[in-house]
Formats: structure tokens, sequence, C-alpha cells
């Protein structure tokens, strides 16, 4: 089995000195909703991952750091590895670089990106699994939002769309609710 965890970047300041979109830094609301996420994760062993992928965007970077920092014990910083082509990636092309994972061995892949092509891909990924989590995540996947996805497949290069199974959706807001 394999399980895809999909996290949208924190919540981000409307702007960057540069006026750059690749360099919206955080906003203090993303950053604190980082920090949540990253202590409930360090408490959810079965979730953290063996292998990130991250967008080199200012955002998605600072929201791993953040949240590998909760988990630091477990998470060890090297397992990221930052992708430029994250960054405003369709769902095919994100489908794409999930396969290549399968050189990696890894069991439990992050990608931290950017919608709109996350929410796209988990919607075109889930074939089933947690109905509640499944209506939720049709509505929207706000910024700090986590979608786990469980994959029956040996490597990484068999994932496909609808083969996946919505184990959890969660997010600072449901947190807090539950």
């Amino acid at each position: 089995m394999r399980r895809l965890l999909l996290l949208r970047h924190a919540k981000t300041e409307s702007d960057a000195p540069s006026g750059r979109d690749r360099d919206r830094p955080l906003a203090a609301r993303g950053r604190k909703d980082a920090v949540e996420l990253g202590t409930w994760l360090a408490g959810q062993q079965p979730l953290q991952p063996d292998l990130a992928f991250v967008s080199t965007a200012v955002r998605a970077r600072a929201t791993w750091d953040i949240i590998q920092q909760q988990m630091s014990d477990e998470v060890p910083q090297q397992l990221a590895v930052h992708l430029p082509d994250l960054y405003g990636a369709q769902p095919t092309q994100l489908l794409a670089l999930i396969r290549s994972a399968a050189a990696r061995n890894s069991k439990r892949l992050m990608i931290v990106g950017h919608n709109p092509g996350l929410h796209e891909l988990a919607l075109g990924l889930i074939g089933g699994g947690n109905a509640a989590g499944r209506a939720a995540l049709t509505r929207n996947l706000p910024t700090s939002g986590l979608v786990v996805i469980d994959f029956p497949i040996e490597r990484w290069d068999g994932i496909a769309f609808a083969g996946g199974q919505l184990a959890q959706f969660v997010s600072p807001k449901l947190l807090k609710e539950a």
C-alpha cells in the first residue's frame, strides 16, 4: 500500500515585496495554522511522510519548514525534495511527479503545493473512502488543508485516477471543531 498526503500551503500575505506571486510569504495566521497542523501530525505516526515533494514557492517552503519542525523527532528535514515544477502544476503534471517517486522507495509521500492543481488532483484520485471528508473536500481544499489518500499499489508508478481511497481530510478549522 502507498499513502499520499496532499498539503496546500498555509495562508499567505496578499503581496510580496518583489511583486512576484512565487515570493509571497506566510501571513501570521498561516504560520499559526502550520504550527497547529504540524503539531497534530507529530502525533499521527501513520501519517508522517518518508518523502516530501515541496514547491519552491516561498509560501510552500515555509509551510513545509514549520510542519517539519513540529515533527523533527520523527521526520528529518533531508527527506524534502524542492521542485520548481510543483508551482502551477496541473493534475496530470502532479501525477507524473508522484509516479517518479517509484525510484525512491517511499511508502508515504507528501506533496506541499498549490491550488487549483492539488484540489483537482485530490478529487481526481479519490475513488472512494471517507464520505464526510469527500463531501467537505468537494467544496474546497483550504490553505493548510491536508488530504490523505491510500492506494492499494506496490509502487508509485502504479497510481491512477480514481484508484485511491480517502483516508482523511483535515484542516486547522476541522481540527478546532473536533
